[in-house]
């Protein structure tokens, strides 16, 4: 490498946060002032290490005999060549050095969306949230209409909802460049509507063609769309990452339906939600055939048929003890 060189601090996903300039070798680093390159960790020395250039022309790191060492993949090192595409740490504190002819990747084209922020996503988010807190509100309600109401459900539908967004925003300012809120307001509004119209839709398709199968195990389809909207905040903040956040989003999607599962079985004996279909909607939307009476009077008596057996096994049981 060749001066002038310089030393970059990396953020815990590799990315760069400053960069410092050295126009001649060696250069010091450690908390002391006198440092060429002075690093405000405390589990640094204050002469930590030196960069210099050997004989042959290889850049290396040297440990001045700091407490803490210099780590490169895992394992302390007390010299060892560097080159620009090698990060190590000191303390706690990842470093890398590149001198002014390191080749620089080519532009590539925005797929972050970095266009896509600021009032214009937040507003966005914002009234998609207080559509949805309308809507839920006016569907449960049962009473004579009132405003207070609808204002308190909706203040306490947007706080909730602005919470959220802003755990988010701070995890984005500190792992990212920015906080980043509109845009994690707007991810937030648009899984909200989508577990919205997938609950509307899957009940009236369940009621209007007899499957309560979809009734039993729409929930699972809602942990889906939860975990993917967890990808996407995730994917906000590093879209680097993006492989790593799917895996992740897929295991806890898989994870939370195995536990949903779980509990179900342990409650009803069954791994569906629920036993029948709760929502009813007026008989135009049916589409079913309908069942004929025998059919039915049928399958009355093979279930009256069944609970006598089993009212007949539990008392038996009771009876023994």
């Amino acid at each position: 490498m060749n001066a002038p060189l310089f030393v970059e601090i990396l953020s815990q996903t590799r990315e760069v946060k400053y960069r410092h300039k050295a126009n001649t070798l060696p250069i010091r680093i450690g908390r002391a002032y006198d440092n060429d390159v002075i690093l405000d960790d405390p589990h640094i020395a204050a002469h930590h290490a030196l960069i210099e250039q050997t004989a042959a022309g290889e850049l290396m790191i040297r440990d001045l005999g700091s407490h803490n060492g210099i780590i490169c993949n895992g394992s302390r090192q007390t010299e060892m060549p560097i080159d620009g595409n090698m990060s190590f740490r000191l303390g706690h504190t990842s470093l890398r050095v590149r001198s002014a002819e390191f080749p620089v990747a080519a532009e590539i084209t925005d797929s972050t969306l970095y266009n896509w922020e600021g009032i214009r996503p937040a507003m966005v988010g914002l009234i998609i949230l207080v559509l949805l807190g309308v809507f839920n509100k006016w569907v449960a309600d049962t009473q004579k209409f009132e405003v207070i109401p609808y204002l308190d459900f909706l203040v306490t539908w947007i706080a909730v909802g602005l919470a959220w967004c802003g755990i988010w925003a701070f995890v984005n300012k500190l792992f990212g460049r920015s906080a980043r809120f509109g845009r994690h307001l707007f991810i937030m509004g648009i899984g909200i509507a989508a577990i919205q119209i997938w609950s509307i839709f899957s009940s009236v398709l369940a009621y209007a063609f007899s499957l309560e199968i979809i009734t039993g195990y729409s929930g699972h389809l809602v942990i889906a769309i939860c975990a993917i909207t967890v990808f996407f905040h995730l994917s906000t903040i590093n879209p680097r990452l993006r492989r790593y956040f799917a895996l992740t989003c897929v295991m806890l999607a898989v994870l939370g339906s195995g536990l949903a599962l779980m509990y179900h079985y342990s409650d009803t004996g069954r791994l569906a939600a629920e036993l029948f279909m709760s929502e009813r909607f007026p008989p135009v939307v049916r589409l079913s055939s309908d069942k004929p009476v025998t059919q039915i009077i049928s399958d009355t008596k093979k279930l009256k048929t069944k609970a006598d057996e089993e009212r007949t096994n539990l008392t038996g049981i009771e009876e023994d003890e």
